[in-house]
């Protein structure tokens, strides 16, 4: 092992940075699991105060995660227990597809503190019906 000075701090920042991102994806995917949910309201924000990333690239950084298919261990449950309709999965699918392209377009074209209270607002609304409506 190499001990010059400022590299074991650099591995150790290196370290703690991994550990943070593998906890964050962990939460965000159990909670995918058992909600749907992930990206948007978990990775995002996690990115944004657990790592300090600016408001674009943590939208990027969540985005380019999703990328693989992360959720099938999930829909495989679901779906062998028949919860899974793939009829409407499916249109889903393709509309994120393309809502994902012009909602990053939209995004990048506002400024950041735009973006952070528009997300705010967002979060605020889902929030509130749920605790409203319930539904």
């Amino acid at each position: 092992m190499d001990y010059r000075p400022g590299l074991l701090s650099d591995k150790l920042r290196f370290d703690m940075t991994l550990s943070i991102l593998l906890g964050i994806g962990l939460v965000a995917g159990v909670l995918s699991g058992m909600f749907g949910v992930g990206g948007g309201i978990v990775i995002v924000p996690a990115l944004l105060y657990f790592l300090k990333m600016k408001e674009f690239e943590a939208i990027g950084t969540s985005l380019a995660a999703l990328i693989p298919p992360v959720g099938i261990l999930g829909a495989i449950t679901y779906y062998q227990k028949g919860y899974i309709n793939p009829k409407y999965a499916a249109p889903v699918a393709v509309g994120l597809f393309i809502g994902a392209y012009f909602g990053s377009l939209i995004t990048t074209s506002l400024s950041p503190a735009v973006v952070r209270k528009t997300y705010g607002v967002f979060l605020l609304a889902i929030s509130m019906r749920m605790l409203i409506v319930g539904k």
